[in-house]
């Protein structure tokens, strides 16, 4: 709601932070700190990663029951040591996301999913809301206050980490990316399948929303657009059998009957109405997603969880273990580029940290003089910069009054602080 604010970034300070303290005290204090490396965890260093280009981006893709296997990989992830510095999410990647960068706690998180998965599974909940389904099968109305009691009246400004989900805006027929706005309207919207859900109304523009897996199940592309540079994309989507039955030119309903109830006839596979019109649905998605396989900015990962059903919301502790198991083994062995993503977190990350043995008297400035240390950030095509400002980069920056003293610093040091302080 506040039109002067173009961003914000959330962040826990410590009380020691708002306590004047002398000096001397102030030294002897961080000096203490630099003992051990920073928590890469910690808000500030995933302050510290968004400042430089180099935070760390999770998405998560749709699939219905299958999104429990999730919460497995998070937790997989925790446990290696990866941070998490932004989510996005599609579908049931929009809720588990959502969940995550709500409560931070892997436990909290695995509690609340399974209890909402257990909701999910009640036919008594579904039998309640079937109505006449002349838009869908369902009124909503479940739905949404099951989704309610996780996220209450949270919007997704409020969350603690950077989030946005995908929905299909099937009144301009276009994809519409959500970061701000009302968290558990955008989420159900993310995850209305057409014929189950009725679209979700925007309460900004009255436009009607459907889920986001139509148009993009794995949103990477947009990570990278939000400024990621290493993305970690999780794909839990159904695969669709592409070995059919050749019944050439003609095709006969009794015949496709006849051959289901007799027991001695071959079986054959042949796609059904609804089928047909779900694949349909998902042609732009499949040729996003096989861009998304082939890229090289982000790490495509895809747990073993092919013989869980959609709407098998029954087995949740199941499908978590297998991306548990699955992310267990692969994380910690995982390799971006040349460098292996422990060396590239640990080493890289707390190399400023372990060259400073003492700490000279400490100011805000100091902040800047880290960061600037950092190694320098990619850049993408995404970021156009013109012959004029690379120009004005290049050239010695100075006159700020917020700079460390110059003499403290060396000239590539100078030239990076710079730059800094300009973005």
């Amino acid at each position: 709601m506040r039109s002067w604010c173009s961003s914000h970034y959330h962040i826990r300070c410590p009380k020691r932070m708002f306590t004047k303290k002398s000096p001397a005290r102030l030294t002897d204090m961080y000096n203490k700190l630099f003992v051990n490396p920073p928590n890469i965890h910690s808000d500030f260093a995933r302050l510290a990663r968004f400042l430089t280009g180099t935070s760390y981006g999770l998405v998560l893709g749709g699939g219905g029951a299958r999104g429990a296997a999730h919460v497995g990989m998070i937790k997989a992830l925790r446990e290696a040591g990866i941070p998490i510095d932004m989510v996005g999410g599609v579908s049931i990647g929009a809720f588990m996301g959502a969940l995550w960068c709500q409560e931070n706690d892997v436990t909290t998180v695995t509690q609340k999913a399974r209890e909402w998965s257990q909701k999910m599974n009640s036919y008594w909940r579904q039998i309640l809301d079937l109505t006449y389904p002349a838009t869908a099968m369902f009124t909503g109305a479940a739905f949404n206050r099951a989704i309610i009691e996780v996220f209450g009246e949270r919007q997704i400004e409020d969350l603690w980490l950077p989030y946005f989900t995908v929905t299909t805006d099937i009144t301009d027929s276009t994809m519409r990316v959500h970061t701000h706005g009302s968290l558990w309207r955008y989420i159900r919207s993310s995850m209305s399948l057409s014929g189950y859900m009725p679209p979700m109304c925007d309460p900004l523009d009255g436009h009607l929303l459907l889920d986001g897996g139509y148009v993009n199940n794995l949103p990477a592309d947009i990570m990278r657009e939000m400024g990621a540079e290493t993305i970690i994309a999780i794909d839990v989507g159904s695969q669709d059998d592409i070995d059919m039955t050749n019944y050439g030119d003609t095709l006969s309903g009794w015949w496709l009957l006849w051959k289901k109830w007799n027991p001695w006839s071959s079986p054959v596979k042949v796609p059904s109405l609804q089928e047909i019109q779900s694949r349909l649905a998902y042609v732009s998605c499949v040729k996003q997603l096989d861009q998304i396989k082939r890229s090289d900015y982000c790490t495509y990962i895809r747990p073993p969880i092919d013989k869980y059903k959609t709407l098998q919301f029954g087995s949740f502790d199941e499908i978590m273990e297998v991306g548990y198991n699955h992310g267990k083994t692969l994380f910690p062995t995982m390799k971006m580029g040349h460098r292996s993503l422990h060396n590239l977190l640990h080493n890289e990350i707390n190399k400023p940290y372990q060259q400073k043995g003492t700490l000279r008297n400490a100011s805000f400035t100091d902040l800047a003089e880290m960061v600037c240390q950092i190694k320098r950030p990619h850049k993408y095509k995404v970021y156009e910069v013109s012959d004029e400002e690379e120009d004005l980069y290049d050239r010695d920056v100075g006159g700020y009054t917020s700079e460390p003293d110059p003499s403290l610093l060396g000239d590539t040091d100078k030239l990076t602080l710079g730059r800094f302080l300009e973005y």
